[in-house]
């Protein structure tokens, strides 16, 4: 089903972007963080908001960034907390910011930076929080390592627990952090998906062979997994059994860039691309006797899957990321600066 874009547009970012992140913690409306990605102006960190009853979304604050931010993610369990990965003149680096008190300002003051996650001295790919709850815990992904940090945001503190060295593989992108577990993740590479356990720093198991761009768990069914991927498009797996993907959902026309299960709603799925468009997939997997999931055990298995793509956009989509406050609601954002929001309600009587 092909459809343009009926959404909420914020029009806000002046210059390219590629990130956006659900501020989950703000557990009162929805919210999320933009940063931009301009080469050479002074770039900028949107805190943006859709006003209760309204279809129109708003700039809470506007706080500038010293650097092009590639990755943004906001603290699952402190609203005014996140972190970028940013890049300079002298090379990559990564923090964890404070958003301050705004009072109603009409000129939002500056962010505070509360520490630098300084260990690294290869190129710094992403940060991530444990996705569920507090943790006191953080990883960063460089080319070449994975380190585990301990935080402590009241005390502008961030140590270094353990590091896992990835010397033997073709140059880590980037990972996410199992929901379900807080020992495991799973690390991009140019050519596999990894999974680390976090205990030890060595890697469990892996998908061989793949040109992955993005992964995301389902925070709503364990073992289950989706990968954004350039030949395959979106590729649905169980963590139990690697050899071959659960479901196939090849539905751009060019790179696959992001994948995000839904928080609510275990079977959608957004995807987006570089072929300016972003998909809503109803991905069902059914279950066979032994309770593995398996692609052919629903009766619905037939079902067209794509459930609608959103294709009124003139630029690459980065960034997508549903809103935890009202999962029926999800945010895009397209290279050009353009934030998009848009309702799937329409489409949750198939669900």
């Amino acid at each position: 089903m092909q459809g343009g874009s009926t959404g909420i547009v914020y029009g806000g970012l002046k210059y390219q972007a590629r990130c956006i992140a659900d501020v989950r913690a703000d557990a009162g409306s929805t919210t999320f963080l933009a940063g931009t990605l301009s080469l050479k102006e002074e770039n900028e960190v949107h805190l943006i908001r859709l006003l209760p009853g309204e279809n129109e979304l708003v700039c809470d604050g506007l706080f500038y960034h010293p650097n092009e931010i590639w990755d943004l993610k906001s603290c699952p369990f402190d609203h005014r907390l996140f972190s970028t990965v940013y890049t300079s003149g002298e090379g990559y680096g990564a923090s964890v910011w404070k958003i301050p008190e705004l009072y109603g300002q009409s000129n939002s003051p500056q962010l505070e930076e509360l520490f630098k996650l300084d260990e690294h001295t290869a190129k710094i790919r992403c940060v991530l929080w444990w996705p569920l709850g507090k943790h006191d815990k953080i990883i960063s992904i460089d080319e070449r390592n994975i380190f585990l940090w301990n935080i402590d945001p009241s005390n502008k503190s961030a140590k270094v627990v353990s590091q896992g060295s990835a010397d033997m593989l073709p140059n880590l992108r980037g990972g996410a952090w199992d929901p379900h577990n807080h020992n495991s993740i799973a690390a991009i590479t140019d050519s596999s998906l990894h999974f680390w356990d976090l205990r030890s720093m060595k890697r469990s198991n892996a998908i061989e062979h793949a040109h992955i761009r993005d992964v995301d768990y389902n925070p709503k069914k364990q073992n289950i997994i989706a990968t954004a991927e350039d030949e395959f498009g979106i590729r649905l797996w169980d963590l139990r059994m690697l050899k071959h993907p659960l479901k196939d959902l090849p539905g751009h026309s060019h790179w696959t860039w992001a994948a995000r299960h839904n928080p609510e709603y275990d079977e959608l799925i957004l995807s987006a691309g570089t072929d300016s468009a972003v998909n809503l997939w109803l991905a069902k997997v059914g279950t066979d006797e032994s309770g593995l999931e398996s692609p052919s055990g629903s009766p619905n298995s037939q079902e067209e899957p794509l459930l609608n793509s959103y294709t009124d956009y003139e630029d690459s989509i980065y960034g997508i990321a549903w809103s935890s406050h009202d999962p029926s609601l999800f945010a895009s954002l397209s290279y050009d600066g353009r934030v998009v929001l848009e309702s799937i309600k329409p489409y949750l009587q198939r669900k």
